[in-house]
């Protein structure tokens, strides 16, 4: 056979493999699990990091203040340093929509060590902590949630009940991100299906596997289990900071729990394809641990698996070759199928299946050009902010701060 073939068909080898030997990851039904209510409804605090967030603060705090929770639950949202009024704008919404209590704090810049997000979520905890709560649910400022959205994360949990088999540590959903422009149905659930391949939801919440992950939009957390794990100190230099919570949280025994959202979506449009590479781009070599060898190999792997079962196929027909044509084809095939649940849950059109070797260059080009920014002193720049890799040799935060 030629190079070709050869190629197609190791391609075929891993989509047989990632069919059946990945967890799973292409299907859609890990929602969250469903418990009975508990006789008393534990209490609540709701930690909400924001850092120039007016654009979309109107149609998500609304949301989190209207929440039909029989317990007791109240609202902390941290303004990080905002220049468009995001504060202001979070008092003025509460004053007119009622519901939750809100509290509005701010802690300044953030120091050496810590990326703002976490700095943010650490003043937000430490505000939440002084009310006792039993758990913390953490959630970003571009988050709406329908009513009922925190009544069924408490009960998912456990009602108040430990870790193990009584209930979850950490129960995270992952947002049904916007899909409205062109850009967004072409790159937005691809994102999602490629975070489920590298992370499984079934194997996330099973007890005693290593892997682990949450989505930093929506994650509830047992206090007492934030506290075993030390969050967010911790994690206070992560870029990728929801997979770094959950591994803690599972790291100091937490039984924790990931999965596709209903009633908890995000509001932040990304109408250009440059809005997606900026989202993509400023965190994917984090991913990699800033590791050259690890950026070959994800380039390597991104292209055999996705981008050669086309080529294979259209080489194929063009040269005579039947085993590259077959190989490359239900190479292919595969790859659509496993793709198909994702654009239903996000009520796409199907065609847009077989676009997923383009999408897929898109986000190997994505990769190599966060590797490219980190390079040239960039890191991980958001929101006017830029993170370096993490300095292993940053201070302890001290206790006494809030």
């Amino acid at each position: 056979m030629s190079a070709v073939a050869w190629t197609a068909t190791a391609s075929l080898a891993a989509w047989l493999w990632l069919l059946l030997g990945q967890g799973f990851f292409w299907r859609t039904d890990v929602r969250l699990p469903p418990r009975e209510e508990p006789d008393v409804w534990p209490s609540v605090g709701v930690v909400v990091p924001a850092r120039d967030e007016a654009a979309v603060l109107a149609r998500s705090l609304p949301s989190l203040l209207a929440q039909d929770y029989p317990g007791r639950a109240e609202v902390f949202l941290v303004d990080d340093g905002s220049s468009d009024g995001t504060g202001e704008l979070a008092r003025a919404l509460a004053e007119r929509h009622g519901g939750l209590p809100l509290t509005v704090g701010s802690p300044g810049e953030p120091p050496a060590g810590w990326t703002g997000k976490l700095w943010a979520v650490r003043h937000g905890m430490g505000l939440a902590r002084a009310r006792d709560p039993e758990y913390l649910l953490l959630t970003d400022a571009d988050i709406a949630h329908e009513p009922d959205s925190l009544r069924r994360l408490v009960a998912a949990a456990g009602g108040g009940g430990g870790g193990g088999s009584e209930g979850y540590d950490l129960v995270s959903q992952m947002a049904r991100l916007r899909v409205e422009s062109l850009w967004e149905r072409l790159v937005v659930p691809a994102f999602v299906y490629f975070f489920a391949q590298l992370y499984p939801f079934r194997w996330i919440g099973r007890k005693g596997a290593r892997t682990a992950a949450a989505a930093g939009g929506c994650v509830l957390l047992r206090a007492d289990a934030a506290e075993r794990a030390r969050i967010p100190d911790a994690i206070r230099q992560a870029v990728i900071d929801d997979v770094a919570l959950a591994r803690a949280v599972k790291g100091s025994g937490g039984h924790i729990w990931l999965g596709l959202a209903d009633g908890v979506d995000s509001v932040r449009p990304y109408p250009r394809l440059a809005d997606l590479w900026r989202m993509v781009s400023r965190s994917a070599y984090a991913q990699l641990r800033h590791n050259v060898l690890l950026l070959v190999g994800t380039v390597a792997g991104l292209a055999v698996v996705y981008l050669v079962p086309p080529v294979a196929l259209v080489a194929g027909l063009a040269t005579g070759s039947r085993a590259a044509a077959v190989a490359g084809g239900l190479a292919w095939l595969v790859m659509t199928a496993t793709y198909l649940p994702m654009l239903r849950y996000y009520r796409q059109p199907l065609v847009l299946a077989l676009l997923l070797p383009g999408t897929a260059l898109l986000y190997l080009l994505m990769t190599v050009d966060s590797a490219v920014q980190h390079y040239r002193g960039r890191g991980a720049a958001w929101k006017g902010r830029t993170y370096t890799r993490p300095d292993p040799t940053a201070p302890e935060p001290s206790p006494e701060q809030p």
